[in-house]
């Protein structure tokens, strides 16, 4: 006797009855047109990559893509490092020349400042000599009765130096003073170098501390080669002045 198992509510259909159901149901769908117009799209699929090449496309596509990205960071930082370059030296030249400017103004300076104490220099108007008569020396060898300046003693055609700058305003024979030149100093006094042998400057030319302006000598009432060198507060004869004590108190010590 054949035993037949009840269908209950908890019992599987079987693989068989699954599948015929499916036909069925594909072939009812078949029947209303329904596949051709609805299955059909659904279960159709599209065209693998392999079939179509458009894979190795695209990536080709990408790598050149990323190459030219590549290439235009690179172009960009190159030209970035480029200008930084440009500007570095740009500072760089601007920064040396503010230098040089600096340094040129500074010998500018120097040399003005240099030119300016040479030019408030005094020097003794005959090197490594002495003093042979004083100021006010008395004797019947001056007019006025006393020496109105001093005499230093050098040998004829010894180099005779303006002791400061000034302008020259008397060059030429001076009866007693023999040849003698006449600076007004610019300190607005006046030096007087007599019994010159001869004159090295002109009057109206301007002179600087230790410029040679004649040569020694014993022109005019003399007794024998030496320097005359007079200090006048003017330009007239009797505003003499204490040759020696004038040029000690512009730091000549003689």
């Amino acid at each position: 006797m054949a035993f037949t198992r009840p269908a209950g509510k908890h019992r599987r259909t079987g693989r068989t009855k699954r599948t015929t159901a499916q036909a069925a149901g594909v072939a009812a769908l078949t029947t209303t047109g329904v596949v051709g117009t609805l299955a059909v799209p659904a279960l159709a699929s599209e065209p693998s990559p392999e079939q179509t090449g458009l894979t190795p496309v695209v990536s080709m596509g990408d790598i050149a893509a990323d190459r030219v990205d590549a290439q235009a960071d690179a172009q960009r930082e190159a030209a970035e490092l480029a200008e930084a370059r440009q500007q570095a030296h740009e500072a760089a030249r601007r920064q040396a020349a503010v230098a040089a400017e600096r340094a040129h103004e500074a010998k500018e300076r120097a040399a003005r400042e240099a030119e300016r104490k040479r030019l408030n220099t005094y020097v003794a108007p005959i090197s490594g000599s002495y003093v042979s008569t004083s100021y006010r020396s008395g004797g019947a060898l001056w007019s006025s009765g006393s020496h109105t300046g001093i005499d230093f003693h050098a040998a004829s055609g010894t180099s005779v130096h303006a002791v400061g700058s000034g302008n020259v305003v008397e060059a030429g024979w001076a009866g007693a003073y023999g040849n003698q030149v006449v600076i007004k100093m610019n300190d607005g006094t006046y030096t007087q170098y007599g019994h010159l042998s001869s004159i090295a400057v002109s009057v109206g030319q301007t002179v600087t501390p230790g410029q040679q302006i004649a040569l020694s000598g014993a022109t005019g009432n003399v007794t024998g080669a030496h320097l005359h060198f007079e200090v006048r507060t003017g330009a007239d004869y009797g505003t003499d002045i204490d040759p020696l004590g004038y040029l000690r108190s512009h730091g000549v010590h003689v």
